[in-house]
């Protein structure tokens, strides 16, 4: 197939790789001209406008905000220039509002859309292995899907309505954003006892928390290891406002996003808004009065 591709950045170069190794040819777009100029290297065709990229049979983005998506692909007129039958897989996470009119708006041009949100970080998607959450109509899940293979450990079907993908990512983000700043208030207090926040997280994830996502975050913290960034912390503050906003709209409280709103506020307010966003943890240790170190 013809595959678009639009949002060449830290998981996109990884996932646009994928589908090249996949047989697909890719005609991709970015912002930027430097991550392009990689992947044209590697056979991809390099495009010079979104409209461009849209000419295709199955349309990839990866694009870090709602209104980032609307200008690139709507306010720039693109849509209007899609291939007929094209199939958009905004892999994004997204508001439930903005899918549901992302929706709409193919529908009424004779497009499919396709939610389908990822888990993973970089290295992840540059081995294949993300997640890939899928919900839309049948028809455009079922062309996408193919294509969405390519750069999957599994794909997760979660029905015909667009907006469940952006739901469960939502929510997934949450609880991840929950578990980082759990593991930095639990570290904390390792610390404060006398106990390094290693050994900690060693019994943690080899005992309790034998999870990938434990262990990845563990060892990170650990560490200290937050530059370079796999997703920013702004990228992190955005989710949880999405997770708030969601609940909101269907009167669910969520209390503990409310205060990880604060906590991702408080650490880019300490300067740390360029690191990797399970610098969310650091913030449990400044408050202890022991940085971490």
């Amino acid at each position: 197939m013809i595959v678009g591709f639009i949002g060449v950045g830290g998981m996109g170069s990884g996932v646009a790789r994928r589908i090249m190794a996949g047989g697909h040819h890719l005609k991709a777009w970015n912002r930027s001209r430097s991550p392009l100029d990689a992947l044209a290297g590697e056979g991809a065709e390099v495009v010079a406008t979104p409209g461009d990229a849209v000419d295709a049979d199955v349309l990839v983005s990866m694009l870090s905000r709602d209104e980032v998506i609307e200008d690139v692909l709507v306010g720039s007129g693109a849509l209007n220039r899609a291939r007929p039958g094209l199939v958009h897989a905004n892999l994004s996470t997204v508001s439930v509002a903005f899918a549901e009119r992302m929706e709409r708006l193919h529908t009424e041009k004779g497009l499919g859309y396709v939610s389908a949100p990822v888990l993973g970080r970089p290295n992840v998607a540059a081995a294949g292995q993300l997640n890939v959450l899928a919900s839309g109509a049948p028809d455009a899940v079922r062309k996408a899907t193919p294509v969405l293979e390519t750069f999957a450990k599994k794909v997760w079907p979660l029905g015909d309505k667009a907006a469940s993908a952006s739901v469960v990512k939502i929510a997934c983000n949450f609880a991840l954003a929950s578990m980082i700043e759990t593991l930095g208030e639990a570290g904390a207090l390792a610390e404060a006892h006398g106990v390094g926040r290693a050994a900690l997280y060693e019994v943690m994830t080899g005992s309790l928390f034998a999870a990938p996502a434990y262990q990845t975050y563990a060892d990170i913290i650990a560490q200290k290891a937050f530059e370079p960034a796999g997703f920013k912390l702004p990228l992190g503050l955005k989710d949880v406002r999405l997770a708030l906003a969601a609940g909101e709209s269907k009167d669910t409280p969520l209390p503990i996003a409310s205060l990880l709103r604060d906590g991702f506020l408080e650490a880019i307010a300490a300067g740390d808004a360029d690191k990797d966003w399970s610098a969310l943890a650091a913030g449990a240790f400044r408050r202890a009065g022991r940085p971490l170190s």
